[in-house]
């Protein structure tokens, strides 16, 4: 989208799951020329990658051992992937299997340990020899992955807003979709995740909350896009013709 400017620092999303996080992020990392990092789907792929070495996801010491041995990409936000030991895994990440243990994986403080110092150096990455830009999205950016982020927003929404959102999500590959139960995994999923021990979802003290309930993503876009230049992180000699 021209006119954007260039991003200079971090921009921390976290939120639930449904608050148009990921379409949200992947546009404004593309608006601003920055590199994009989907910490959520970091967690997805290692947990395919125990639920594949056929370990349960209980079992604290093979669960480490499985994320330890596996190997992650995808920051670009022209082509928002995530790869699993080279390969493309996007799809699979996202169904119900991946969806029913991805919260116990990711509570296990060997497994956060793991990724977090992974996500960091890929943002340092980003920002030391990329394009000088990172928008990073998930559940404890703003918390514990980057506190140190030029802006910190917590996305929200309803929570029937945002089972619809999940909704119309997996019914795009072509899966049957109930509402409520739908509805039902979304707060079960937020309590396994604001319930957790090790990196609770929550917003920083110092987030920006941003109720996309009643919002489209243009509507979010550009409050974004507004808060980063507020904060002084949108380098106007970036600026398309």
């Amino acid at each position: 989208m021209a006119g954007g400017g260039r991003l200079r620092g971090v921009i921390a999303l976290d939120g639930p799951s449904g608050t148009g996080k990921s379409t949200v992020a992947r546009q404004l990392a593309r608006r601003l020329k920055a590199a994009y990092l989907d910490t959520g789907a970091m967690y997805r792929a290692v947990t395919l990658a125990v639920l594949r070495a056929g370990v349960d996801p209980g079992a604290v010491q093979a669960v480490a051992v499985a994320v330890a041995a596996a190997t992650l990409a995808g920051t670009d936000p022209g082509h928002p992937t995530i790869s699993l030991d080279g390969e493309d895994v996007s799809a699979e990440v996202r169904g119900r299997p991946v969806t029913a243990a991805v919260s116990a994986v990711a509570a296990l403080p060997a497994v956060r340990t793991v990724l977090v110092a992974e996500q960091r150096r890929l943002i340092a990455a980003a920002l030391d020899g990329g394009p000088g830009g990172i928008v990073v999205e998930g559940r404890d950016v703003g918390t514990v992955v980057v506190p140190d982020a030029g802006l910190k927003v917590f996305l929200t929404a309803s929570d029937r807003t945002r089972a619809a959102r999940r909704g119309a999500q997996d019914r795009r590959p072509g899966q049957d979709v109930d509402l409520e139960a739908t509805l039902a995994d979304v707060q079960r999923r937020d309590a396994l995740d604001s319930g957790r021990v090790t990196s609770p979802l929550r917003a920083a003290p110092d987030a920006v909350t941003v109720d996309t309930t009643e919002l489209d993503v243009a509507g979010v876009l550009a409050e974004l896009t507004r808060l980063a230049r507020v904060r002084g992180l949108v380098d106007p000699a970036g600026e398309d013709g």
